[in-house]
């Protein structure tokens, strides 16, 4: 056991990446409906900094990452903004307005969107599996969020239009957002490279806050421990150990076989939303889930 165990540690960490960001969505999107998406963005971030602060003195013996040079700290910080805050400020919306396990569905289409930037912005290859698999991924969110109607036989959303382009403005950020960090990254350390995006997108949303004069939300919030204890459990297993058991994975097996199984998130989902947060769970979602998740696998192949 112990030895298939040694054997298979990059599967595995990759599956128990997939399972951090479910546990993450869900404990994002409790406390968004509690006290609002965009407290909880700023405050998982300042946590989501100590947690890797923390790493990163014991690894490299500095709290912060004064190491990185100029292109790194301008194509990360530029990650940080775009991936950080104006995707995840869409993506958390989303969550309040149509929950997390339709939103996290959607978000499927981050790979493919990857993809496609780095076909745009750095002239990265895309081969007819990966249209292939985006197109099955597109089918099978499509599944779930249209329907038609049993009169006029007219095509509508099921959910929320305004959730649906939230989510697809979060997995956008999310694909771009990945882009400009492989920008610049290079050689630097992945811990530290997330914590340069990280504090360029507390730049950001202390900028926002101070614009719109959100502070003495940020404050109550802080006071909330009923909220402050699901965004400091969701800091945890997202921005901290999601990204750590990412890195792990694509250390120990190849990043399609990792990327595949991170992307099981929205059929893991189904049960605990479905158990925890009660929500109910039609059999066209089950099958829109799995058959996204094919998509990003055949993306990937």
């Amino acid at each position: 056991m112990h030895d298939y165990i040694a054997g298979h540690i990059g599967e595995i960490a990759a599956l128990m990446t997939a399972v951090c960001w479910t546990f993450t969505s869900l404990a994002f999107e409790s406390a968004g409906k509690k006290v609002g998406s965009l407290q909880v963005n700023i405050i998982r971030l300042v946590i989501a900094l100590i947690f890797l602060g923390i790493y990163t003195a014991i690894t490299n013996g500095h709290f912060f990452p004064i190491s990185a040079g100029k292109h790194a700290w301008l194509w990360l910080s530029l990650s940080g903004l775009v991936g950080f805050v104006i995707g995840d400020v869409m993506l958390f919306q989303a969550f309040v307005v149509t929950g997390a396990r339709v939103s996290m569905l959607i978000m499927s289409l981050s790979p493919p969107l990857t993809a496609f930037f780095g076909w745009l912005i750095l002239g990265e290859k895309m081969s007819w599996s990966n249209i292939l698999g985006m197109i099955i991924t597109i089918w099978g969110i499509a599944i779930v969020v249209l329907a038609r109607s049993t009169k006029g036989q007219k095509i509508h959303f099921n959910y929320p239009v305004k959730g649906i382009l939230l989510a697809l403005g979060g997995a956008t950020g999310q694909g771009l957002g990945l882009v400009l960090s492989k920008l610049g990254m290079q050689q630097l350390d992945p811990f530290m490279s997330t914590q340069i995006r990280v504090i360029a997108a507390i730049a950001g949303f202390t900028l926002l806050f101070t614009i719109t004069r959100r502070w003495p939300m940020v404050l109550s919030t802080v006071k909330n421990k009923a909220a402050m204890l699901r965004i400091s459990t969701g800091a945890f297993f997202g921005p901290f150990l999601g990204v750590s058991l990412s890195l792990l994975a694509i250390q120990y097996t190849s990043t399609g076989v990792a990327a595949t199984l991170n992307s099981l998130t929205p059929v893991l989902i189904i049960p605990l939303a479905h158990f925890f947060l009660k929500e109910p769970v039609s059999f066209r979602e089950i099958a829109g889930a799995i058959l996204a998740v094919i998509g990003v696998s055949i993306f990937f192949i």
